[in-house]
């Protein structure tokens, strides 16, 4: 009876919880909707005041769009994607305030950036276009990562906490091995692929990575570092081989080498660095700066064109998968809907398709391919590529009028493979499980996890894998205005950085996607256009409605881990591949 009572109490517990957590979105995703609504027509939207300072905070994770809390301060754990700053809110807003008379700088707070080295492009970018306007940019940190250092180096004053440190050691890529621990658990997985540089596979083959695999590497890494610190050179007034020398000698040994090197302008503490603010603005030291973060900002000046003209800017960001997929996913049938609705809507004139993708399944990239040679064909169509474009990514952008990237986007790695785990011996001997099977056919069972496959099921896998590479490269190569063989040659797998692949005809143009929408509207031939954001973002109702187990359980692990939780999520889309994938090995660690 007490066993009866407590699971009948603890029930009764859970479903209170719940209805509370529901309730609360409820309220707070009707209360944003009004707000929302009442400050569209409001004429009285907010305005900084004058002699306003925009404080940009880049200490987390920067996303293609900005995820907002509407809970305030309440935290849901992992029923809940975590607030973050958007990188168009970061762009957006900066472009606005360079034209805004009440802003007079920028306050950059910034250590450890979580983004891509395309995402921190963007940022620079759009800092080094503010500073054109003749208002300065104050950076200060306690610590200073590479990358915080690379966005921090466009600020005419650059302040490093006295007792704080700046990292100058270049950039080192990391890609950890399963090979040993497999044999160790005598499971075997399974390979087929197409491309020699198709490096997705090897940590499940390899001890180490192969020759093959470390040539790219090696080359990719280079044009990163490369134009990282040519970026740092420049605005600091030093130059490259200076760099190098820091990061090969591991000069930066305290704050005061910061300064000796040129890296740093001066070391102050927080209130120092607000003194010096004060006296840029012509204000008193007794005063208080008028300092606007990016989510005020966000209320200024809403866009209040009239016109019906549209730009559609469709983002695609994640893995691809069949199905609907997330903010974070790219499932194939809400893709394929958002560009679709795009090109049957008269009022959308242009579209421009933002890609940040490692890749992933190659069905479902055909699918969105598909409506990408349809639009193509209706409207211009231009691609945007963010920190990652590759293999699928590279699939579902090659049918594009222009594809734009950043310097030090990744992108490529034309090639396909696919993975089937063989848990015989492992169940066998580990664990004394045994297997027996009844099938009406010879080859009923293949694909399955609790048998080998036989040299003429090896045959027919990668035939398969065969026939999507070569459909791969011929879409690429009909995209691309080439031949099949050109593309197979830069092909194979083999990743390339934005400035390499620009040399290889994989990309046309390297810039943002502001860069991109211009690009758009010219060739739509319009001036007068709004920008139409699309597939519309979940709001939290749905967001926690719409929540799988696996979904929670993965937000859970992430939270917990960390860093970590890359190498366990390999393994675990390891276990759950599904047909031939064209895909990145993103879950290396580059920093």
């Amino acid at each position: 009876m007490k066993q009866f009572f407590g699971a009948f109490f603890g029930s009764c517990l859970g479903i209170l919880i719940t209805g509370v957590v529901v309730i609360i979105i409820v309220i707070a995703s009707i209360t944003s909707a009004f707000s929302d609504a009442m400050h569209f027509n409001s004429k009285d939207a907010y305005k900084p005041k004058q002699n306003s300072v925009l404080r940009i905070e880049l200490n987390g994770e920067i996303k293609e769009r900005g995820v907002k809390n509407p809970f305030g301060e309440i935290d849901l754990g992992p029923f809940m994607p975590k607030p973050s700053m958007g990188l168009n809110d970061i762009v957006d807003h900066l472009k606005k305030a360079k034209d805004d008379q009440n802003i007079k700088g920028v306050y950059l707070e910034i250590s450890e950036p979580m983004a891509g080295f395309a995402t921190l492009e963007e940022v620079r970018n759009a800092l080094l276009d503010f500073k054109k306007s003749g208002k300065f940019i104050c950076a200060y940190s306690e610590v200073y990562s590479q990358k915080a250092y690379y966005l921090a180096s466009t600020a005419n004053k650059l302040y490093l906490n006295p007792q704080g440190s700046l990292e100058i050691k270049g950039l080192s890529s990391q890609i950890m091995f399963y090979k040993k621990m497999l044999e160790k658990l005598d499971l075997e997985v399974q390979i087929f692929r197409h491309g020699k540089f198709k490096s997705a596979i090897e940590p499940f083959m390899l001890d180490k990575m192969s020759d093959a695999n470390r040539t790219q590497v090696e080359t990719y890494l280079g044009s990163l570092w490369n134009h990282m610190i040519s970026g740092i050179a420049e605005n600091r007034k030093i130059t490259v081989q200076e760099i190098n020398n820091m990061a090969d000698n591991l000069l930066i040994k305290n704050p005061e080498d910061a300064v000796k090197y040129k890296l740093v302008d001066e070391l102050k503490y927080e209130d120092e660095v607000f003194s010096s603010i004060k006296k840029n603005i012509h204000i008193a030291e007794s005063d208080k700066i008028n300092f606007v973060s990016i989510d005020d900002y966000s209320g200024a000046y809403e866009d209040s064109k009239l016109t019906k003209d549209r730009i559609a800017v469709i983002y695609a960001v994640g893995e691809i998968e069949s199905g609907e997929g997330g903010d974070d996913k790219i499932g194939s049938l809400r893709i394929a809907k958002a560009i679709r609705d795009a090109r049957l809507d008269s009022k959308v004139k242009a579209i421009v398709f933002r890609v940040n993708s490692p890749g992933g399944s190659a069905l479902a990239s055909d699918v969105i391919w598909r409506e990408t040679v349809l639009a193509q064909k209706a409207k211009p169509f231009i691609v945007s590529m963010g920190d990652v474009a590759a293999s699928g990514g590279y699939y579902i952008s090659c049918a594009a009028d222009r594809i734009f990237a950043q310097p030090n986007t990744i992108t490529g790695s034309i090639g396909v493979f696919g993975m089937i785990p063989n848990a015989q011996k492992m169940l066998s001997e580990k664990l004394g499980i045994t297997i027996d099977t009844v099938n009406t056919n010879k080859h009923s069972d293949v694909g399955t996890i609790l048998r080998g496959t036989t040299s003429e099921e090896y045959a027919y896998i990668q035939q398969s894998v065969e026939h999507i590479y070569d459909v791969f490269i011929g879409k690429v190569a009909n995209g691309r205005k080439t031949s099949k063989e050109k593309i197979d040659d830069i092909g194979q797998g083999r990743v390339w950085s934005g400035v390499d692949a620009i040399k290889i005809n994989l990309v046309d143009e390297l810039g943002g996607i502001n860069d991109a929408i211009a690009y758009a509207a010219k060739k739509a031939k319009i001036n007068d256009y709004r920008l139409q954001y699309l597939p519309k973002q979940k709001d939290p109702l749905q967001e926690l409605l719409g929540n799988s187990k696996d979904e929670m359980e993965a937000r859970a692990m992430k939270t917990n881990l960390g860093e970590t939780y890359q190498y366990v999520k390999q393994v675990k889309n390891v276990l759950q591949l599904k047909g031939v994938q064209a895909r990145l090995p993103y879950e290396m660690i580059i920093e």
